[in-house]
């Protein structure tokens, strides 16, 4: 199972991937006024480096983004503010005029006269050059006479102290824009450079048309582009294909040198004259490696490009990984994976991949590794880039969906096998005596629908598992749509307990199209889904699994697109039902007799269900990626940073400095968080030392672990993960005995009282896995708690690739019976398409949100190059808000109530909200009132009083 941020290295365990962040601001209520440009209209503000196209020079050209705002806020960020971009047409300041065509931002809801709206210029500006700065600038709101915009910059240095620069300042009216002129440079370069408009008094909103920052001398321009952000076309690294020779390069660990040919000119380069070998190589890191150290810029995505190959020690194939060393300011290291490949010694093969720093480092070095002691390196040549922008997905289009009718020919087996043929040398027969009704989490998807016939597909003479019924439905499957699968399976007698699988074969692709274990001699229930996003030549859907010489039964096939709009109106319905309440707001005071008529609006500040996402150490280097996970997050989670390999990669060497500075960060943003994970019993993650371990030395080895973790963070955390996937490893029960399972519950709710103790584990919503189906992890938490655990959560970890509602709740449903708070603890979707990607993840929120049994959803990361699948996020590399991230913040924003209309004459007004806290406005003729209140979950009528 893939985990998050995680590269698996044989000297440097689980070390962490690299990620980035931006800031997204919304002003709720400004957009309740007027029109706003913004995608959806729905809260989305995003941010953009790649609006413009930066080169090395800048002679008289504006280095400031988006700077008439046509494109919204993109590229802008509001300082702890809200913002938003009004049309000219809107007459939104009526004492302003503006082009047609043209528009404004509008900067609100400031507190104090230092907010307004900033953009980082750090790659657009160099020191030693002088800059014009021009805006055109206005004011509104209570002020009197006029207000003062000023222009600043921000000027952030490594080790020390943030400085201010102030730049120029012009008076400000409500009747017409102003000019604001001025000019700046810089003597040296700063990490970061921010330019900000600023200045009004509280209260008062700062109008801004347009910026222009400018370099007048392209000579000092020209030559302060070296030190500027490259242009897409520029490789920052030096001698890219040894043509000087190994100038530039070293080895790492290892010797390396340059060759027009080796193996008597049996090896020539791909391209150009050279090419490089790292040579004596005696530990799988050791390669071939060039610092880059001032050459990379914090919170841009670079894409890396390399022709390698390997030669030497009987080695035909190797796996090989290009990695980032990133040495930050404090000291601190750490390892990014980029790409890996599998290399040959008979062919160069390309490796790519991307990265991101969010740091200010003092060195980073990139490197090849991977292939076995002994087994040379070849490199031909490595580019590394400013990764172009990917453009953004179009909508499926689909004719004709059909959805709920089945694709499969001769279901009901009216016609014999016609349509079916045997897959290898078995024999297939009619029979009759299968279920009639159709399984159940068919039936919930296609409602009142035709009995089945009662015939089934008998399979004899099975020589081979993957023998069985199939049938040829390539011209039947349409591309992106998503299909559920559904049939009744049984199988002749068996000795042990023997699996069935509906599978595809997708050209020369396996696919999964749901799997289960059957040991006894009853018809069972199949389900499972899958989608074709690629264009195949041939798809057959067949039906194999139980052991040669095992009779397979199959009855009622069926395959159909599944129409996920019919069941969100189903899940709406269903949500309003277990999230919302009734709520009743009783009005008292001295001017309570005059209150009936009285206009109030009511207004959700915050859904109170949990919604929380993985998170990095490295995450906190980027200001943009706080920004949003605070905005749009209650809960976090640790993605290594707790993890007892991380904690403590060497025996007895402690890492918690990591764990502490998140939870620290949690803390002081009023984030809950979730404790992953005690022990993970998977082998795979088990570090070298512990593995290397006696009985008895393992066993204290544990208890240490659980002392230390539970005592320094006791009343830290409110979820702990005890013991990971249990379902799928089984390290410390092998070595440990059945007990220690038991024993690490028990030890951990005697060292700290507080959280809630979970199991946690993947596959087990999506039938596509025997090993975690409901069934068996049912009968797994039963058993653990018989022998005492004190188990008092589900973890559902939630990695999925084609959810369908149904057998998602059917899932949630079989858990529901033992009453224990199920969570979604690590939910991430992936397509390389946004729209299906958001409707995947649509799919899920919804049926979590919708179940009774379900107390939180956790997301598995959400920025880009910080999740553990690719095309999982919802946010790009360098903070563009994707269609996923889109749909999460409609359905953020759905889940909010809000509700305005009059007092009636008992005083009272009644609405309809979702468990949270609220804020009411009472608005009389003299006065405007604010009072603030909490609707809590329960069964009846919540009835406050609120005092006027």
């Amino acid at each position: 199972m893939k985990r998050l941020f995680v590269c698996s290295y044989a000297r440097r365990l689980f070390k962490p991937r690299t990620q980035y962040t931006t800031h997204f601001q919304e002003s709720k209520e400004s957009m309740e006024k007027s029109p706003i440009i913004a995608a959806n209209n729905n809260f989305d503000y995003q941010t953009s480096k790649e609006n413009g196209k930066r080169t090395g020079s800048y002679a008289a050209t504006n280095i400031i983004l988006n700077h008439e705002f046509s494109d919204g806020l993109n590229s802008w960020h509001p300082n702890c503010c809200d913002a938003f971009v009004v049309p000219a047409s809107s007459e939104y300041h009526k004492g302003l005029t503006t082009e047609e065509g043209c528009c404004y931002a509008v900067v609100t809801n400031r507190k104090e006269c230092w907010q307004g709206l900033e953009q980082d210029i750090t790659s657009g500006v160099s020191a030693g050059s002088t800059y014009t700065v021009s805006a055109c600038v206005g004011a509104s709101g209570t002020f009197q006479g006029s207000a003062e915009v000023i222009a600043t910059l921000k000027l952030v240095y490594q080790n020390s102290e943030t400085s201010y620069l102030f730049i120029a300042k012009k008076s400000a009216s409500k009747e017409c824009w102003e000019i604001l002129e001025g000019s700046f440079s810089l003597s040296t370069m700063p990490d970061q450079v921010i330019f900000y408009l600023e200045g009004p008094p509280s209260g008062a909103d700062l109008l801004i048309k347009s910026v222009m920052i400018t370099c007048p001398s392209s000579t000092a321009c020209d030559r302060s582009g070296t030190s500027s952000v490259s242009t897409d076309d520029d490789n920052i690294i030096v001698n890219p294909q040894f043509d000087d020779g190994i100038n530039s390069w070293s080895g790492r660990g290892c010797k390396v040198a340059s060759h027009d040919s080796m193996a008597d000119g049996k090896i020539t380069p791909m391209s150009g004259k050279y090419f490089a070998s790292a040579t004596e190589r005696t530990q799988t890191w050791n390669g071939i490696q060039q610092d880059i150290t001032g050459r990379v810029k914090r919170k841009l995505a670079y894409e890396v490009t390399a022709v390698a190959r390997i030669y030497g020690n009987n080695v035909t194939s190797a796996d090989l990984r290009g990695t980032l060393y990133v040495k930050a300011a404090d000291n601190r290291e750490r390892y990014i994976g980029i790409a890996s490949v599998q290399a040959t010694d008979k062919d160069w093969v390309k490796l790519q991949g991307k990265f991101l720093i969010n740091d200010s480092p003092s060195q980073v070095v990139v490197f090849l590794e991977g292939p076995p002691p002994g087994t040379d390196i070849l490199l031909n040549n490595l580019v590394i880039k400013h990764a172009s922008k990917a453009p953004p997905s179009s909508p499926p289009v689909i004719e004709d969906a059909a959805f709920g009718v089945n694709i499969i020919t001769n279901t009901s087996l009216n016609d014999g096998t016609n349509g079916w043929f045997p897959l290898g040398n078995c024999t297939m027969s009619v029979q009759t005596g299968s279920p009639h009704i159709m399984p159940p989490m068919a039936r919930d998807s296609l409602g009142a629908h035709e009995p089945l016939s009662g015939r089934y597909i008998l399979v004899t003479k099975r020589t081979q598992n993957w023998m069985g019924p199939a049938q040829m439905i390539t011209d039947k499957v349409k591309l992106y749509l998503t299909y559920q699968v559904s049939a009744w399976v049984k199988i002749g007698q068996a000795s042990g307990p023997q699996s069935v699988n509906v599978a595809l074969g997708v050209d020369s692709q396996w696919v999964n199209g749901g799997q289960i274990e059957i040991s006894d001699d009853r018809w069972h229930e199949i389900g499972g889904s899958f989608r074709i996003e690629k264009q195949a030549a041939k798809v057959m859907v067949y039906i194999q699994g139980p052991a040669a010489g095992v009779d397979l039964m199959v009855a009622g096939l069926q395959i159909f697109p599944v129409d996920r709009r019919a069941r969100f109106r189903h899940l709406k319905r269903q949500t309003a039902k277990i999230r919302k309440r009734d709520v009743m707001l009783k009005f008292s005071g001295s001017d309570s007799g005059s209150l009936h008529g009285t206009f109030i609006r009511v207004r959700q500040l915050q859904n109170s269900f949990p919604f929380g996402s993985a998170i990095s150490r490295t995450n906190m280097d980027n200001e943009d990626f706080n920004a949003f996970f605070v905005k749009n997050f209650n809960w976090a989670v640790f993605g290594n940073e707790l993890k007892w390999y991380w904690t403590e990669a060497q025996q007895g060497n402690f890492n918690y400095k990591d764990a502490d500075e998140l939870l620290d960060f949690c803390t002081k943003n009023n984030i809950q968080v979730r404790g992953h994970c005690i022990f993970w019993e998977v082998v795979g993650t088990v570090q070298a030392w512990v593995q290397s371990l006696n009985k008895n030395d393992l066993m204290t080895a544990v208890q240490n672990r659980l002392t230390g973790l539970l005592t320094r963070y006791k009343g830290k955390f409110e979820h702990y993960d005890v013991n990971n996937e249990m379902m799928h490893g089984s390290f410390y029960q092998d070595r440990l005995g059945k007990e220690i399972r038991v024993n690490m519950f028990k030890t951990a709710h005697q060292l700290d009282l507080s959280p809630i103790l979970f199991v946690n584990d993947y596959h087990v919503e999506d039938g596509s896995d025997t090993r975690s189906s409901p069934e068996k992890y049912i009968e797994h938490i039963l058993d653990l708690q018989e022998h005492g655990a004190p188990v008092g959560g589900i973890g559902i970890q939630g990695h999925i690739d084609t959810p369908v509602g149904p057998i998602v709740c059917s899932a949630l449903d079989k858990l529901g019976i033992l009453g224990l708070p199920i969570w979604f603890t690590e939910v991430d979707v992936s397509s390389d398409n946004e729209y299906v990607r958001a409707d995947d993840l649509e799919v899920m929120l919804r049926e979590a949100y919708a179940h009774p049994s379900v107390e939180g959803i956790m997301l598995w990361g959400f920025w880009e190059l910080f999740m553990s699948r690719p095309n999982a996020h919802l946010v790009n590399a360098e903070g563009d808000l994707n269609e996923a991230g889109k749909r999460y913040l409609s359905l953020k924003h759905e889940w909010l109530s809000h509700s305005h209309g009059h007092i009636d004459e008992q005083g009272q007004f009644s609405f309809s909200g979702f468990h949270g806290s609220y804020e009411v406005e009472v608005i009389t003729v003299s006065k405007k009132i604010t009072k603030k209140f909490v609707v809590d979950k329960g069964d009846g009528a919540l009835v406050i009083s609120i005092d006027l």
